[in-house]
């Protein structure tokens, strides 16, 4: 009878006006896990690109630390054709906040000789040796990034804590159990961790808590008329990157971009969205996911985003 009466008067259910709502416990989850990174490791650093995904998880990191200041530097790997729009939000942050940002750029390579173009403009691929060149420079050993496993299935495989070896590379056999929140960040010397505080958030989840908070977006999330070409069913925007070809026509359309990195991979969806609320109804409403509608470069092969994982790509 004891038993029974004190499970049922108990604080931590559902109905008890003491439980967190889904957005709450997502949060707190995140700040424990920028907190144990900053108790667990020497130089860690936060992927940061001026994307919803990482803007989020700047979001968490200042509130993690609040008052003080993030006791963590940024970094972006710059491939040189990005949108303008969200490099402008990027240096805007970072100036906000009085941070430190670090950029590991494509262009840099490709004019050493050390990357070289590949045939179909994208350089999204490109990015992995400047990002393990940067890790290995500057010594950072936890990375934290803004994957979520909704977005892709090599993604749902990857830990909270995903260690990568000297060469940064992935090998999910060497994951480890992360049961009751418990997290292992041990490492050898020139191996580091990939920490992702918002696996276990979704896209939804990610524009609820956005509005929820006021968090300022670069205005491409939005509708907007835009001058689009059509390619690999998706709509691109013009650029020196390479597009269009001479039977790709140009066309002004209304477009969002649900997701946002390189141009030449990135593509926009149809759009008349242009406030949060009609945002998370077309999302709520969607049945692809935001990488499998607009990312050419998961469309690579079966398992593109797994390969690029294990050569040390984010």
């Amino acid at each position: 009878m004891t038993t029974e009466t004190t499970t049922r008067g108990g604080t931590g259910g559902a109905d008890s006006p003491f439980a967190l709502s889904h957005l709450d416990a997502l949060e707190s989850e995140a700040v424990h896990i920028f907190r144990e990174v900053a108790g667990e490791f020497e130089r860690p650093v936060i992927l940061f690109s001026g994307g919803k995904d990482s803007i989020v998880m700047l979001h968490l990191a200042l509130k993690a630390f609040a008052p003080a200041p993030v006791p963590f530097a940024l970094l972006h790997v710059d491939t040189g054709h990005n949108f303008p729009e969200v490099i402008d939000y990027r240096d805007r942050a970072v100036a906000r906040h009085g941070l430190r940002l670090h950029v590991a750029s494509v262009q840099e390579y490709i004019d050493r000789g050390e990357l070289r173009e590949r045939p179909d403009g994208t350089r999204n691929p490109l990015q992995t040796v400047p990002l393990t060149e940067a890790i290995r420079t500057h010594r950072f050993d936890a990375v934290f990034g803004g994957g979520r496993r909704d977005e892709e299935k090599a993604r749902a495989k990857e830990r909270v804590f995903s260690l990568r070896d000297e060469f940064s590379q992935w090998d999910p056999r060497r994951q480890r159990p992360e049961l009751w929140n418990l997290y292992n960040g041990r490492h050898a010397p020139g191996e580091h961790v990939r920490v992702f505080p918002l696996s276990n958030w979704t896209e939804l989840d990610v524009w609820q808590y956005i509005q929820r908070e006021g968090i300022e977006l670069p205005e491409i999330y939005f509708a907007h008329e835009r001058e689009v070409f059509a390619r690999g069913g998706m709509w691109l925007t013009a650029g020196e990157w390479g597009g269009p070809k001479e039977s790709e026509p140009v066309q002004t359309r209304l477009i969002r971009y649900r997701t946002v990195g390189d141009m030449s991979c990135t593509g926009a969806v149809d759009s008349d969205a242009t406030t949060l609320d009609a945002v998370i109804a077309e999302i709520a409403a969607s049945r692809l996911t935001e990488r499998g509608a607009t990312r050419a470069d998961d469309k690579l092969s079966e398992a593109a985003m797994e390969d690029r994982k294990r050569e040390g790509y984010f």
